[in-house]
């Protein structure tokens, strides 16, 4: 008795179906389709719609900031804008803080409430 060859016998094994590799490329290519519609699609589509408002920004816009703060568009610059938030008050932002432009009067209705 030899103790350190061992020996395996196994039965044959069948051999894999013929479909496997097709069906695993469906899977992938379902994976693909499901990313790109649900995950890079949308984030594409709100990164244009943010670049665009950033560049059709203008004096005289209702903005919201990314912090929540609202004010009046006073002057635009190359990557900056400066929002007046009250009488004398300005302040400058970047562009990308910009995550909304409002209707023109919000800021009139939100100093009557």
């Amino acid at each position: 008795m030899n103790l350190f060859e061992t020996v395996a016998y196994a039965a044959d094994a069948g051999a894999p179906p013929a479909d496997a590799g097709l069906i695993n490329l469906l899977f992938l290519g379902g994976f693909v389709l499901i990313f790109y519609f649900l995950l890079w699609r949308p984030q594409s589509k709100r990164r244009k719609e943010h670049q665009s408002l950033m560049a059709g920004l203008a004096k005289g816009d209702e903005v919201v900031t990314a912090g929540g703060i609202v004010g009046l568009v006073n002057k635009v610059e190359d990557d900056f804008v400066k929002i007046q938030v009250a009488g004398n008050m300005e302040l400058r932002v970047q562009k990308s803080a910009v995550s909304a432009t409002l209707p023109k009067g919000t800021l009139k209705s939100l100093d009557d409430a």
